[in-house]
């Protein structure tokens, strides 16, 4: 997975209230969004999310760079906090009819339910997913 800064939309934002990405990817300016390829949104856990029920991760769009009234392009189910330690990575599809909506800004969303006190996640839009937690027998030997 190779990340790139102009496809950020949030760095370490704190999970303590329902709310959207810092940064929005403006899909007017000049850019090959990967037409014919599939899109995803990687969010990764920076810190341990602490407090709270769960967290959804939406993918966005919207007329407007705030993403005020925003129509949901994708969306992991609702997590629960146990399973959002640090280091875990959340992969949410954006849906192939992105550029048919007409929306010129992409972005986040995390609806939160409960009252958390800690976690931060860090969200980038990929083409790929990378899984770093691949385990594998050790003990053997190749001949």
């Amino acid at each position: 997975m190779i990340t790139d800064a102009l496809l950020r939309v949030s760095d370490a934002q704190a999970l303590t209230t329902t709310a959207v990405s810092t940064n929005t990817i403006d899909l007017v300016t000049a850019r090959d969004m990967g037409e014919g390829a599939a899109l995803y949104f990687n969010f990764a856990m920076i810190t341990a999310a602490v407090g709270g029920t769960s967290v959804k991760f939406e993918v966005i769009s919207s007329a407007a760079a705030a993403l005020t009234s925003p129509t949901v392009i994708g969306s992991s189910d609702a997590i629960v906090t146990a399973s959002l330690p640090i280091g875990t990575n959340v992969a949410v599809r954006v849906n192939p009819a992105l550029a048919s909506l007409g929306q010129r800004y992409l972005g986040t969303r995390y609806t939160i339910v409960g009252t958390y006190t800690a976690g931060t996640v860090t969200a980038d839009l990929v083409t790929d997913i990378q899984d770093g937690k691949k385990f594998y027998a050790s003990g053997f030997s190749v001949t």
